[in-house]
């Protein structure tokens, strides 16, 4: 049996949430974008169809929507002839989190939505604190199979990757800070989480490569004891374990600091 962590960076028990969430600061810049001039009215914008996946899950979105992406307006920028249905495969992504994607740039977030309480200044994401399911989608699912990773991967994980893929900045921002508000999630889901951004994300790119590192030394007695850990590191071939040995290196550097400068002088 694998041992789970908890992340401090949760939120708390929510009293009362508001529903003003991340989402209307998004969203606001989203539609700002769609009646930019030039842009013209999404419910006149042509519908893009969109084949996901080995399976070709058919996805339809309006062009301008999906435009807000630079890899999209990049990708339907001239390639049509007026009147030509317009069609888009992506083979290679996970129809589930590109439907997230889709309600990202429809709405400004993906469920479970995230949720500011202004009372405690703290956020909190729908239904996390709704066992019963009550005025809900249902319950808050914090991992998804994802076949290219051959297993279970924290969800915003990869929502993370593919905004990074279709140059979403705001997305990536908000799938960081509702991952930072899991909790209980096995060692093994943690670590091939951790290899896929790795795997998925640029070397510039070092916000959601940083959280995986953060956290497994934060939680390094769980780690520690994991077999999972040993295996993975006996494996290599990761610059995961690299980055790793230089922040626990860095860590107790600081440690070491801190304790010195505790320490009375002696003359």
């Amino acid at each position: 049996m694998f041992r789970s962590f908890h992340s401090r960076d949760r939120a708390g028990k929510a009293v009362k949430p508001s529903k003003k969430s991340f989402r209307e600061h998004t969203k606001l810049k989203l539609q700002q974008k769609l009646d930019s001039p030039g842009s013209g009215s999404t419910l006149v914008s042509p519908i893009v169809t969109l084949m996901v996946g080995p399976d070709q899950r058919v996805f339809a979105a309006h062009e301008d929507v999906l435009s807000l992406s630079p890899f999209f307006a990049t990708h339907l920028k001239g390639q049509f002839f007026e009147g030509a249905p317009k069609k888009v495969a992506l083979p290679d992504e996970v129809p589930e989190i590109f439907s997230c994607v889709l309600e990202y740039l429809y709405k400004g977030d993906y469920y479970p939505r995230l949720l500011h309480n202004k009372r405690h200044n703290s956020f909190t994401l729908e239904d996390a604190h709704d066992p019963l399911n009550l005025g809900g989608r249902g319950s808050v699912e914090s991992t998804i199979f994802h076949p290219w990773a051959n297993g279970d991967l924290l969800k915003d994980t990869a929502i993370y990757c593919a905004a990074e893929k279709f140059g979403l900045e705001e997305l990536k921002r908000l799938a960081l800070r509702k991952q930072g508000l899991q909790s209980g999630i096995p060692v093994e889901v943690i670590l091939r989480s951790a290899r896929f951004a790795y795997e998925n994300t640029p070397d510039t790119d070092n916000r959601l490569r940083a959280h995986y590192l953060a956290l497994i030394i934060r939680s390094r007695k769980i780690f520690k004891r994991s077999g999972t850990m040993q295996m993975e590191m006996e494996m290599g071939g990761s610059r995961l374990f690299f980055d790793l040995f230089v922040a626990m290196c860095q860590h107790v550097d600081d440690v070491v600091e801190i304790a010195n400068k505790s320490s009375p002088k002696t003359i």
